[in-house]
Parts: C-alpha cells; structure tokens; sequence
C-alpha cells in the first residue's frame, strides 16, 4: 500500500493469460477497443468479471439447430436472400 492523491493505494498481484489469435482480428479488435477506451488486458479482465458474475460465459454459446445451419448457408451462398437499398423500402416489403 502507498498513499497517492490523498488515497491509499494497494497493488493487487496479476496473472498472464495468454492466447493466440488469428493477427487481422486482433487488430480489428484492438481499434474498436480503443475506440471505446479500452485496453485488450482491461477487455479480458471485464470478461473475467462477467463470467465470474454470470457463472458462465456472459453471452449464448450454441450449436445451431438444423434450420439456423440451412438458412445461413443458403445466404451465404446468395440465395433467398433479399437485397433492399433503403430501410424505407425493408419496412414496406415488412408491412412495417
């Protein structure tokens, strides 16, 4: 502990985690990130947090049902997929 600002401060002892990401995601996710005043240490530790609070990943993690997998390669594949260059026009093909 020392005091700084008026505050005692305690230095708290840290890990290394270590993992391997792909380098073009990583700097995506480094920008947005920063974007949002984040470190990726200072991201994980956050991570870490939720799943402590949460019991578990702070997010669904599932396998798609059949359906889900059939629609989303139809769509990557281009097909059925519907193209609209407005949201004006999305909404009325919705009847919204």
């Amino acid at each position: 502990m020392w005091p700084h600002k008026g505050y005692i401060q305690i230095m708290i002892k840290t890990a290394t985690v270590r993992a391997r990401v792909e380098p073009g995601l990583k700097n995506e996710v480094e920008n947005i990130l920063g974007r949002l005043g984040l470190t990726v240490s200072e991201a994980i530790h956050l991570l870490f947090r939720q799943i402590k609070l949460q019991g578990g990943l702070p997010f669904d993690v599932r396998i798609p049902n059949e359906l889900t997998t059939r629609t989303l390669r139809a769509s990557k594949a281009g097909r059925q997929v519907k193209r609209f260059s407005s949201k004006k026009e999305l909404y009325a093909d919705l009847g919204v």
